[in-house]
């Protein structure tokens, strides 16, 4: 196998890592988004305090593989549930969505109910992050 093919999971994979609400801390989002490249992705980040709507439609007019949610303010069934909502009204309910940040583990099989393909916290190492990822968009 070409060792390169093996570095870059993600080569060919556009991904939109976005924050939604009214979270200002974006250091998680920003290293999600730099591992996330550094496997080959072309990551867009919409940058901080995005409306469930502006995301969706950035993922439905920059035609992403996948958004990913940082949450951090405990917004995250609201958010997460209008943001699937403003997917589904823009034709973009079949890009996955992934959802990371400070989710509790009673709301995670809920998420996972509403649509979202991947819960990460941050106990989870960076590299199972991605591979996790390029495992969902294979």
């Amino acid at each position: 196998m070409n060792p390169q093919i093996e570095k870059t999971p993600l080569r060919g994979k556009r991904i939109l890592v976005a924050k939604p609400g009214l979270d200002g801390h974006d250091v998680g989002a920003k290293v999600v988004a730099l591992a996330l490249r550094d496997a080959g992705a072309e990551v867009i980040y919409t940058g901080l305090r995005k409306t469930p709507g502006y995301i969706a439609r950035v993922a439905v007019d920059e035609d992403v593989d996948a958004v990913g949610l940082s949450i951090l303010s405990g917004s995250h069934n609201e958010l997460v549930a209008d943001t699937l909502e403003q997917l589904r009204e823009l034709q973009g309910e079949d890009i996955p969505v992934f959802v990371g940040g400070t989710i509790p583990a009673p709301d995670q099989q809920g998420l996972r109910e509403r649509g979202v393909r991947e819960v990460f916290t941050s106990d989870i190492p960076l590299a199972d992050v991605v591979a996790a990822i390029a495992r969902l968009l294979s």
